[in-house]
């Protein structure tokens, strides 16, 4: 009986760690937004029993899924990756980020009226 490998089983025990691990942090940030694995399941258009074993790390997870899994939970794929910012580097905030990556994926009018609207508030500000 042949076995073939996809990407819903994780090959080897380093694989595993690194899955149990993304599947930590996308249990944890789930819960900090107060999200069901229901609600997360639904944006995703996967079944909650599947989110399920992502989180657990018994599957492993669609590369193709981390940004829109990333930006629904606020975090940057780094760091939904584990991966850490360098220390002392100030960037923007998960949520200023998500903002700026939506308004990134507006049309180049659109882009600009925000981008209007932004510099009148800021200039109001005296800044």
């Amino acid at each position: 009986m042949a076995v073939s490998v996809t990407s819903r089983t994780p090959v080897n025990s380093k694989d595993e760690r690194f899955f149990k691990g993304l599947g930590s942090r996308i249990a944890q940030a789930r819960k900090d937004h107060n999200l069901t694995q229901q609600q997360v399941a639904d944006q995703l258009g996967i079944a909650q029993q599947t989110l399920a074993h992502y989180e657990g790390g018994r599957l492993r997870l669609p590369a193709s899924m981390l940004p829109m899994l990333a930006q629904m939970l606020g975090l940057t794929v780094d760091e939904l990756l584990g991966q850490a910012s360098p220390k002392g580097k100030r960037g923007p905030t998960p949520r200023l980020q998500q903002q700026i990556d939506r308004i990134s994926q507006l049309p180049k009018t659109k882009q600009t009226f925000v981008m209007e609207m932004l510099e009148m508030v800021i200039a109001q500000a005296g800044h």
